[in-house]
This record gives structure tokens, sequence and C-alpha cells, in this order.
């Protein structure tokens, strides 16, 4: 017999605080994305986190919720992402993945959305019937060093044997990149890499429309999900660790000494996002700076869905890629949450929205 537990602030933190959340098969969440779920200031107090199926005494699958909120006309409209969905193989076959989402469409009265998906989760949306595609945003993967011992055997796994011979060939076009990237110097231009958004940074974006406040981006910064150094929660099914995971907030200042762009960025073991974009500028600056940072960081990847910013990429000189790709994410919406935004609602979603920025 299926049956269903949700939790809230209160009761997610007794869960956890209390170990109970450790005794399963698997586990449906981890202590540190637990707490900083809770502390979202974009959260309510009754509102579901996270959602367990079992079947009798068994965890059997479970569903996490990411609440959130558009302002309209200065009023809230609350929502949620969906955030992880997991059922066991054991359980296969007993409809409780479609059980948990009809939980959330009712904890959330169909306010729900959803991006990042794997195309198994996404042929099952399409089967329910029930989300909408929006526009989707175009992005871009920039590459920055050779990685074809990783990326070959990824992609065609009976190439594995050849590892050494690709890791050889990385070297060499690697060592060939320093040598090139050794005489880059840094911009003449002033620029700040903080640990979180300060008092100036907070005044800057408040000009800008955006779904994330500088309280809120500062919390991303405070309550990471995934550990850096950290041994891996082998029951967690999803992301919780990795070597290198570090928020910086970038000011950029004109040559006149004026604060013209903010920018969060993260890097993940060699790998670069942008989460949120804030500029009055034609973005120069802030391209100069960041083929510095690639460069400092030893960034192998950037991946941007900042559209005025890959635009400008294109025709930016000494922007250090070797290769790029074409990508695309998309997002559905209950059909039910439309019947709560204006006509031709838009969401101006930046590259952080939903929890994107903090995996």
């Amino acid at each position: 017999m299926i049956h269903l537990k949700t939790f809230n602030k209160k009761e997610l933190a007794e869960f956890v605080s209390s170990g109970d959340f450790r005794k399963y098969d698997f586990l449906p969440i981890t202590e540190q994305r637990a707490k900083s779920q809770i502390r979202n200031p974009k959260a309510d107090d009754e509102q579901a986190l996270l959602i367990l199926a079992f079947d009798d005494d068994r965890l059997a699958g479970y569903l996490g919720c990411f609440p959130d909120h558009f302002l309209i006309d200065g009023n809230p409209v609350k929502y949620a992402w969906l955030s992880t969905i997991y059922v066991s193989n054991e359980f296969r076959g007993k409809r409780i993945a479609q059980t948990l989402l009809n939980k959330a469409f009712e904890e959330y009265n169909g306010a729900i959305s959803i991006t990042e998906f794997t195309k198994e989760a996404e042929s099952l949306y399409n089967k329910i019937g029930v989300f909408q595609y929006i526009e989707s945003k175009k992005g871009k993967r920039y590459y920055f060093r050779s990685d074809l011992a990783t990326v070959i055997p990824s992609k065609k796994p009976e190439t594995k044997p050849m590892k050494p011979l690709f890791r050889i060939t990385d070297l060499g076009i690697n060592s060939l990149l320093s040598v090139k990237n050794y005489f880059s110097e840094k911009p003449d231009f002033t620029f700040e890499i903080l640990d979180k958004i300060d008092t100036e940074s907070a005044e800057f974006i408040s000009r800008f429309k955006s779904n994330r406040n500088a309280a809120e981006i500062n919390w991303i910064m405070e309550n990471p999900w995934v550990l850096e150094g950290k041994s891996k929660e082998e029951k967690y099914l999803f992301s919780n660790t990795a070597q290198v995971f570090r928020y910086h907030w970038v000011k950029i200042y004109d040559h006149h000494g004026v604060l013209e762009t903010c920018s969060l960025l993260f890097i993940r073991d060699g790998h670069l996002k942008i989460p949120y974009l804030f500029s009055n500028s034609d973005l120069t600056l802030y391209i100069d700076f960041l083929s510095y940072f690639i460069i400092e960081k030893k960034i192998k990847t950037l991946t941007s869905y900042q559209t005025t910013l890959n635009e400008k990429i294109i025709t930016a000189k000494g922007f250090p890629k070797i290769y790029e790709r074409d990508f695309e994410r998309r997002y559905m919406f209950h059909k039910r949450f439309f019947e709560k935004l204006p006509e031709n609602f838009t969401p101006y979603f930046q590259d952080g929205d939903g929890d994107c920025a903090m995996t």
C-alpha cells in the first residue's frame, strides 16, 4: 500500500536533526541540502519541501520542491520548482512517480515549474499531459582546455582502452595553450572578487528586473547544496560533493571608477557558470575580466545562457575559447500555473533561476 508523507520547514528540520533520514536504503535528502532549503527566504513555513512515498514501511521514492515566487505588481505569485524526483527500481511499475507529482500539484495548487530535466523525466512529464513548454533559453558551452580523455570515452565507451593516448594528446594541447595564455595580462581596469554581495552591489542590482535580490543571492552563496572536498553521500543519488565548488561575486568598474557590472560566478571542478549578470555596459570589460579569470582559474568550460553576453563573445578579441557548442535549456509550467499569471507574462529567467545556481 503506497502512502505519502510531506515535510515543511519545521518537519524537515526535525527529520534531519533526528537522523531519521538516514535509516532508509537510500537517502531522500542530504543534511546540507535540507538546511539550505529550510533557510530559503522564498519558502513559507507551511510549504512542502520534501515528499516521501512509502510502500508499507519501506521508502520507495521521493520528490523535492524548491519554493519560489514572482513579484507581479508588487505582489508575490508563489510556486515551486520540482527539484528532485526519484523512485527505487525495486518499486517501479507502481505509478509512484505519478503519485508523487500529483501530491506536489495538490500542495502548490498546480503552481509548479521544471527545468534541467532528463529525457526520461521529460517523457514522463509529457505523458501525464499537465505541463506546457514556455520559451526556452539558447545557450553556449565554451571550451578552453582539451579534455579528450573524458569527453570521447563518455560518448563512445568502446574507446576507453585509448584513454592513455587521449591523455597524452590533452597534455600536448594544454601545454601549448598554457604557453599562449602565459602572456595574457591582468585587466587594466578595477574589479573586485568578493565572497558575498556588499551594499554597493545590492544598490546597483536593485535597478534591474530580476527574480532574485541581493539577500537571496547571498543565501545561495552561503548555503550551497554541494559541499567542497567532503566524502560523497553514496546513498544519495543526486549531486552533493565536488572537489572544487566556489561562488564568486564580481564587480567591474569602468575606467572612471564607476560600477558598471555585477555578476555571480560559480566554479565546479573546473567548469564555470554565470548564474546572475547585471550590467549597464556593453560587456566589453566584463568579457576582458572573464578571459583573465578563465585563464587564472584554469577553467575547462563555461556554460552560459546569458544571451547578450554570448552575442558579444562572438566578436570579442582575446576570448580564450578553443571550441564552442550550442545548448538549450527548456522550461515547463503546469497548465494551472498559467491561470495565476498575467497574459503574455515573461519570467525573465537568468541562468541561476530554479535550482540551477545550487548545483
